[in-house]
């Protein structure tokens, strides 16, 4: 039991204060009035998801090649900030009330806002990945797996949900596929000390078995 609380860190839940809306993009500037003239093509403003999955991508980018620790960890909290952003003042709330009920143990109060959360924005990857959260503080983890499962359907870079994939295959027996897991978790983030471990860890009891 003792195992599990090293992975209560892998599950941590990030709050913070909510997620001010952004202002309105202009609207693209109209077309010259001379016919004659060629039309430049106009500066349509880029939509926020699509800014935010370039930063993502360029942010995932940087984490794969990161070799100092410390380093890799402020670009991982630049991710789970970026997978924070809801776009929608309720729901940041929502999301808040629910952190503070997991932080309580009022686990069941939490999974009310989180069903909230995801019946309002049900391709909101982060929901899914804190409701897998607390279902696997609960040891609820077939449901927990399912949580997972959807967050990585959304955001199959999730570190933090393929990391709780990891941790629920070992807590049910399955170390090769706690393995995969945490392997996985490690193709995204190379430096992810816990994961690290915990492929060390599951190599040497595999091969042991092995012999």
């Amino acid at each position: 039991m003792r195992s599990f609380l090293r992975y209560i860190a892998i599950f941590a839940l990030l709050c913070g204060p909510a997620l001010a809306q952004g202002p309105d993009l202009p609207n693209p500037p109209g077309l010259p009035e001379d016919p004659e003239l060629p039309a430049p093509a106009p500066d349509m403003p880029v939509p926020e998801g699509e800014r935010s999955q370039s930063r993502l991508d360029e942010l995932f980018g940087e984490l794969k090649r990161e070799r100092n620790e410390k380093a890799a960890e402020r670009i991982a909290n630049r991710i789970w900030g970026e997978w924070l952003k809801s776009g929608s003042a309720t729901i940041d709330l929502l999301m808040q009330w629910s952190n503070e009920a997991t932080r309580e143990k009022k686990f069941n109060v939490a999974l009310d806002f989180l069903d909230q959360v995801l019946v309002l924005q049900p391709d909101y990857a982060e929901a899914w990945n804190r409701r897998a959260t607390v279902h696997f503080m609960m040891n609820n983890y077939a449901k927990s797996m399912a949580d997972i499962s959807r967050t990585l359907q959304l955001e199959p870079r999730h570190f933090g949900a393929l990391s709780g994939m990891g941790a629920i295959m070992r807590a049910t027996g399955n170390d090769k596929l706690a393995l995969e897991a945490f392997e996985r978790a490690l193709g995204v983030y190379p430096m992810m000390r816990n994961a690290q471990e915990e492929v060390e860890r599951l190599a040497d009891e595999l091969a042991g078995e092995g012999i």
